[in-house]
């Protein structure tokens, strides 16, 4: 991917020095999810652990976050069940992090110059999320969470969240190398913040109110692809513009895109393929998705929720 000697955004909030802190979890209620021009919607975070806390408490962190569409996991997590590093410890980085931090820097600030345009073609304004750089744990809007959540995107604060550790992950343990493939993954994140500029999780949200597990799970899917389909778009418009797109690019956004289709981590962990488990849709349903973004190149080859086939 060609990105150096590109701007960077100024959008990016750097708490890696923090380590993440041992303080105890709060949750702040998402604010107003906002509405936007093309039509309606809220993201949803990624992969996320499994503690929790009992009590009165928990309910009511549940009940909100199915409520918002937010994995509850994500918010019920204590720092002693997180191991967070306690507050003020500096936590060492690796050589190649800064260069890290500049890339995707990068890569917010072509996802900013791409979605600027296409909401300006659709008679719209696009506002800018921010993007929190941390280490180990951090505290958002939707809860506090720790670095084995993944990248995820908050709509209660409309920021974006990644430990580049996830990188490191990415290219070691799923086998996803590549820094289009990392690209791929913040594209992704700031198509949940499109969607909740465009209110479609609104919708989705009090669809699912009553929904069974399955129906529940469902629609999540169809969220996720959603936002595979329009970094595919993304990526496509960014070419346009900038250019970005070196020969193997695309090959790396897919095997990305196919490294965390639930199915296959499903099998990674040593558990049994259910399909009405699925939250973000299998290897296969991914790389298509996003490739339909890709080819096509217009919001309304994305309309996941309108597809018979997935």
């Amino acid at each position: 991917m060609r990105w150096k000697g590109r701007r960077g955004s100024s959008n990016i909030e750097d708490r890696r020095a923090s380590g993440g802190g041992g303080r105890r979890p709060r949750l702040r209620l998402p604010g107003n999810l906002g509405r936007g021009g093309l039509g309606q919607g809220r993201g949803f975070p990624g992969r996320i652990g499994r503690k929790g806390i009992g009590g009165i408490g928990a309910i009511v962190l549940v009940v909100i976050a199915l409520y918002f569409g937010v994995d509850p996991s994500v918010l019920v997590q204590s720092p002693q069940d997180l191991n967070a590093p306690q507050p003020g410890t500096q936590m060492p980085r690796p050589a190649d992090e800064d260069e890290l931090a500049s890339f995707v820097s990068v890569v917010l600030a072509d996802t900013e110059d791409a979605w600027h345009k296409l909401f300006e073609q659709a008679g719209s304004r696009y506002a800018e999320p921010n993007l929190v750089l941390f280490t180990g744990a951090v505290e958002s809007a939707c809860g506090y969470a720790q670095s084995a959540v993944g990248p995820f995107y908050c709509p209660g604060d409309r920021k974006i969240y990644i430990d580049l550790s996830f990188y490191r992950d990415l290219k070691n343990n799923l086998g996803a190398p590549g820094d289009f493939a990392q690209a791929y993954v913040i594209a992704h994140e700031v198509a949940h913040h499109v969607q909740t500029l465009l209110g479609i999780s609104e919708k989705v949200a009090s669809l699912r109110q009553g929904a069974s597990p399955a129906e529940s799970n469902a629609l999540s899917v169809r969220m996720e692809l959603q936002a595979d389909c329009l970094a595919g778009l993304w990526a496509k418009q960014a070419d346009q513009q900038l250019g970005i797109i070196e020969a193997g690019d695309i090959e790396e956004a897919l095997n990305a895109a196919s490294a965390i289709g639930d199915d296959r981590l499903q099998k990674k962990s040593g558990r049994a393929v259910v399909p009405d488990s699925f939250t973000h849709g299998s290897s296969k349903q991914r790389v298509r998705w996003f490739e339909r973004g890709f080819k096509a190149g217009d919001m309304q080859s994305c309309d996941t929720f309108a597809a018979d086939r997935l």
